[in-house]
């Protein structure tokens, strides 16, 4: 018997899986835009064809049992399977979609050029992007809610798969009428005295930081994105520290002045993170090439 014959379809298969992950029949159908009386009758439709009770039923929801326990793993190889079936032709015949997360700087200062190379190699294809600091992204990708994340240093966990492809250095900043930009350069300890413009906990630049330099006082002001730091700096003529790929045209036309600390290095790796039990294909692996072979502005140019 032909193995279709035998099996649910797809979509009553998909129902049961985000049932069980949601621990309700009802907000998988919200999530699926059908009502609660279909999701239940499809739900019943792989019970009756595999011939196993998937759920305990309560009025607090749905619960897995013991027996269909490694049968909802095997749906989920399923659909995933199924998934990069769908992704594979679609990036074949021209089309296909990639989901990223990213953190602010490679968002604003690298990711637009890679979009416009692959959507040259293959115009049908998209890009759906979410922002966040690091740790936002790296849950993103844990989550399985995007293909790839794209992250600054200084380490991810070794839960997700890293791919360095780049190096990016940090600089203190001032704008030039702060007392620093006339000198040649500050102590270590006057830096980490100093209250500063910051990027929030969590960030790639903020961890970076902190992990060069312990005891940092507090932040004189936290903003959750590169440019709200760089405005603020500005504006308050506070120093700050941010990735030179985010200042450079401020450095070029004179409106901040990058300061030396004496023996600090804030150098980082630049990193595609994925989950390593997710293939990567269609045009996330499009995306992917891309980001490997191309290399953003070395630090300093």
């Amino acid at each position: 018997m032909p193995v279709a014959a035998r099996l649910p379809a797809l979509e009553e298969f998909e129902t049961a899986h985000l049932a069980a992950r949601l621990g309700s029949v009802g907000a998988a159908a919200r999530e699926l835009g059908i009502s609660q009386q279909a999701a239940s009758a499809r739900i019943r439709a792989v019970e009756q064809r595999l011939g196993l009770a998937l759920f305990t039923r309560s009025p607090r929801g749905v619960v897995v049992t013991a027996r269909a326990a490694p049968v909802m793993e095997w749906i989920g190889d399923l659909l995933r399977a199924a998934e990069n079936l769908a992704e594979g032709v679609a990036s074949v015949a021209g089309r296909g979609h990639a989901t990223v997360a990213t953190s602010m700087t490679i968002a604003e200062h690298v990711l637009p050029a890679w979009i416009m190379a692959l959507r040259g190699r293959h115009p049908g294809l998209e890009v759906s992007v979410t922002t966040g600091n690091t740790d936002e992204v790296i849950a993103a990708v844990l989550a399985d809610e995007v293909q790839l994340g794209f992250v600054e240093g200084p380490a991810a966990p070794r839960t997700v798969e890293t791919l360095p492809f780049a190096q990016d250095e940090l600089v203190l900043v001032v704008p030039p009428g702060h007392p620093w930009a006339q000198r040649d350069g500050i102590a270590q300890d006057e830096l980490r005295t100093t209250r500063l413009v910051l990027r929030e906990a969590g960030s790639g630049t903020r961890q970076t930081l902190e992990a060069a330099l312990p005891g940092l006082a507090p932040p004189l002001v936290e903003l959750g994105t590169t440019a709200a730091v760089k405005a603020a700096a500005l504006a308050g003529c506070r120093p700050t520290v941010l990735s030179r790929l985010a200042v450079r045209h401020e450095l070029d036309d004179g409106r901040l002045v990058a300061v030396r600390v004496d023996g600090l290095e804030l150098t980082r790796s630049l990193q595609v993170i994925r989950r390593p039990d997710r293939p990567v294909r269609g045009a996330a692996a499009d995306l992917l090439d891309i980001a490997l072979r191309r290399t953003p502005p070395a630090p300093g140019r």
